[in-house]
């Protein structure tokens, strides 16, 4: 079992990500994270997860592999300079932070197509936007 954390957890980009992890079988999620909401149900925000007890809260990096980070563009990499994760975590960015190759972040572009054996086998991964997708 892939035990998750979302960062950002109250987003549009979060609530399609917690849909699609909320009844997978290889998936925990653990922790989802909201500043403005921690403590709250996450159906308080995304309405129609009104059969799920999960509630917003802070996440334990000790006790997660892989961390999803849906905030917005400019506070991901923010978060990750205010929260030391393990060297164990996989994390996913799904913002705009860490698309573009730098020698300040080991990131990988994540469109399959350019990227894929490099994908397999990084901690750190940048997911493309939807244009890039969709020109894919």
């Amino acid at each position: 079992m892939i035990r998750v954390a979302i960062a950002g957890g109250a987003g549009y980009t979060a609530g399609e990500l917690i849909r699609l992890l909320i009844n997978h079988s290889a998936v925990e999620l653990k922790y989802i994270q909201s500043s403005s909401h921690d403590g709250e149900p996450i159906h308080s925000v995304h309405t129609d997860l009104i059969y799920s007890d999960l509630k917003f809260s802070n996440i334990d990096f000790e006790d997660i592999d892989v961390l999803f980070i849906c905030m917005g563009h400019g506070n991901s990499a923010k978060f990750l300079a205010e929260n030391p994760v393990p060297a164990t975590v996989k994390i996913i960015d799904l913002s705009m932070d860490y698309r573009i190759k730098s020698d300040d972040h080991d990131f990988v572009y994540g469109l399959p197509e350019l990227n894929r054996r490099t994908i397999c086998h990084s901690k750190h991964v940048a997911n493309p936007g939807c244009f890039a997708t969709c020109i894919q």
